[in-house]
């Protein structure tokens, strides 16, 4: 599984991130659309979920500011782990 972040809004009413998950199959993505409790779809081999961040947003720190690109890539592992490991269940 790939996963990547394809947006986020930290200025929103409630601040998100989204991302995009790839070489899952059909039933790992209907498994996750089903049972997660985030906003999630399917389109076409592509699952997507949309995150939102009542607490704490992952990017507001002064140091996610400058090494953006670093924070990117920690909270697509991070994802990729959740995703994997809720799969577990399957």
């Amino acid at each position: 599984m790939n996963v990547k972040i394809t947006g986020f809004d930290e200025d929103a009413e409630i601040p998100f991130i989204d991302y995009e998950a790839y070489g899952l199959s059909v039933e790992q993505m209907d498994f996750l659309n089903e049972n997660l409790d985030d906003e999630t779809s399917v389109n076409g081999d592509v699952f997507k979920i949309r995150v939102y961040f009542e607490e704490i947003f992952p990017f507001q720190s002064d140091i996610a500011k400058i090494r953006l690109d670093d924070f990117i890539a920690r909270e697509e592992i991070e994802m990729n782990v959740f995703l994997s490991s809720f799969l577990e269940d399957m």
